[in-house]
């Protein structure tokens, strides 16, 4: 038997199908896995290119393919789809997945060590903890509303809410389900702030998310974020690769010669894209107190008459490029000599 160049894995949660190819494209074999029985096959197979799409558990997967000596790929599921020749089935989308890996202009995702993976969950629970705390509130006021208490909006009007049902006549059942919402609430609001500390202290420890923080109006939230996706940068050519990876670039639709720039597109994380953007406000509502050549290039937008959201974009799009320099560069951010002398 010729030697495997590529091995394809369609992953799941207990059965990997998996497609492998030489270096002329031939199909060698085909076979179904458990999760188990896979890693020891890739233990036995000489080393060669294993690919996966970027989903659930790649990034295991693929760290324990390059343990193996194997070069792991992942490569985002749209860009597979188009390789399906006939109807979907586990060992087509295998196929499909050592098809795309061969094209030469084919884009990889980069895959996370488990520093980075713990960064990302760490911001994934927080997020998930504030979106449970805001629902609990809105459920405590919806509650209320239905027996003519209507309480002013926000967290701190929460806190008044055990004196409240003191006073209220309400009867002993609606009185303990509240009771209960009111201490789920609290619960939540502790977490966070563990939550926070934590972020605090991994960011402290992680090169790169300390270098990030040197951005200006970057904290750690969004430092951590961005060196979980970021890593070593070396998977975008240039910083316009990242911004445009996240959508901060102005989506394209020309034809005939003619060059028409719309919006910014909104690809790729919204979380990432989210983030840069609320940097770039905060930047701009404390500008008078920001120097350097990044300060001036912002005046410069805003005394030309751009819109306050066109600067906002255009701004998120700057620190997004200046993120990855810092991480392709291994540096951090210098606000120029403007700001050296002020």
């Amino acid at each position: 038997m010729n030697k495997v160049a590529i091995a394809a894995i369609d992953l799941g949660k207990n059965s990997f199908h998996l497609h492998a190819q030489d270096d002329r494209g031939h199909e060698l074999y085909r076979k179904k896995f458990t999760r188990t029985a896979l890693v020891q096959h890739l233990a036995n197979l000489e080393p060669c290119t294993v690919v996966m799409e970027a989903c659930g558990g790649a990034h295991f997967m693929a760290q324990q393919a390059a343990k193996f000596g194997h070069t792991a790929k992942l490569i985002a599921p749209h860009l597979v789809r188009p390789y399906v020749k006939s109807n979907k089935n586990d060992f087509a989308d295998a196929e499909a997945i050592c098809e795309a890996a061969t094209r030469p202009t084919m884009r990889f995702v980069p895959v996370k060590t488990q520093a980075q993976q713990a960064l990302a969950m760490l911001n994934s629970t927080r997020d998930s903890f504030i979106k449970d705390r805001t629902a609990t509130v809105n459920r405590i006021h919806a509650a209320l509303l239905e027996f003519g208490i209507s309480l002013p909006a926000g967290f701190k009007s929460i806190n008044e809410l055990t004196a409240l049902l003191e006073a209220s006549s309400l009867s002993d059942p609606i009185r303990k389900l509240l009771t209960r919402m009111h201490d789920h609430f609290d619960y939540l609001h502790e977490q966070i702030k563990s939550l926070d500390k934590e972020l605090e202290s991994q960011v402290a420890e992680d090169d790169l998310a300390a270098r990030l923080m040197t951005i200006p109006c970057v904290g750690p939230i969004t430092s951590s974020a961005l060196a979980a996706e970021l890593g070593d940068g070396k998977q975008f050519k240039c910083g316009r690769g990242y911004s445009a990876s996240i959508g901060l670039v102005p989506k394209q639709h020309s034809t005939g010669g003619k060059t028409v720039l719309l919006g910014i597109s909104k690809r790729g994380d919204r979380n990432q894209r989210r983030l840069l953007i609320q940097c770039a406000r905060v930047y701009l509502m404390h500008l008078d107190r920001q120097k350097g050549v990044l300060a001036q290039w912002v005046r410069h937008l805003i005394a030309t008459h751009h819109h306050s959201n066109h600067v906002v974009c255009a701004l998120a799009n700057k620190l997004a490029r200046i993120a990855w320099a810092i991480a392709a560069y291994h540096t951090e951010f210098d606000a120029g000599p403007s700001a050296m002398s002020a």
